[in-house]
């Protein structure tokens, strides 16, 4: 940890807001920057938080939905309890994980999907995009199944190879598919947030998942050979594809 950047932290106006205002991260005010903006999340929703940790996203929630909604989180760690929100720990792409995260709406039907997961930062920024686009489509390819039609998904991305075909396949499930950058994310950053609105009835039908659709898309671009590849087994367990 650099000493400038432990600085930048200290000084940090978003994260001294979040601790003067009971936020768990600075984080929560991203998401209140695009509820303000699209208004993803009404009251009574039933809402699932993909990543959770340390729990700001499903803090904002859970005063959204109030005390008819549901919040369901799910993360690798442990997040300490939220009143109104009920936690799993747990990996997302683990199927006793998905069938504790379907059990724990009660049969509801989910109407919107949040998700600032991140990968752990390694230093390689082409790594790190690469995690970052891998994590975003297995949120979507298990989540997005569970949405109700009209349902809203919201999640984070590092901008780079395969965002333009994620936001394509995303375009092919919802009406409505937003890039925003809140002003609450660091100057320096490379991340963005994709805001999709109204599920379309008929996405079941389409053929391909959504990560088939993006890593097809590379491969079309020049930049993953499907045929000739290197797989790299991360700290996160997500594989990276890229080319020998």
């Amino acid at each position: 940890m650099s000493k400038r950047w432990y600085s930048e932290h200290r000084s940090d106006p978003w994260r001294r807001k979040a601790k003067q205002e009971g936020y768990r991260a600075r984080s929560a005010f991203k998401l209140k920057e695009i509820q303000e903006k699209f208004a993803p999340i009404r009251y009574g929703d039933t809402v699932l938080d993909v990543g959770c940790a340390p729990g700001g996203w499903s803090q904002v929630a859970c005063e959204l939905v109030g005390n008819e909604g549901i919040v369901v989180g799910v993360d690798l760690q442990t997040t300490s309890p939220i009143e109104g929100a009920y936690f799993i720990v747990g990996d997302i792409q683990d199927e006793v994980t998905q069938d504790s995260t379907r059990e724990a709406f009660q049969g509801r039907v989910i109407n919107t999907i949040i998700s600032d997961i991140s990968p752990d930062i390694s230093g390689r920024y082409d790594i790190d995009q690469a995690i970052s686009i891998d994590l975003v489509t297995m949120v979507c390819d298990f989540s997005i199944p569970l949405l109700n039609p009209g349902g809203a998904f919201i999640t984070k991305v590092f901008q780079g190879p395969g965002l333009d075909a994620l936001v394509r396949a995303l375009k092919r499930r919802f009406s409505k598919v937003h890039r925003f950058s809140p002003i609450s994310s660091r100057n320096a950053s490379s991340e963005i947030y994709l805001v999709c609105k109204n599920l379309k009835p008929h996405h079941g039908a389409l053929v391909q998942s959504v990560g088939d659709e993006i890593l097809n898309s590379l491969a079309k671009d020049g930049i993953v050979d499907n045929s000739e590849e290197d797989e790299i087994i991360t700290k996160t367990g997500f594989s990276v594809h890229r080319r020998k």
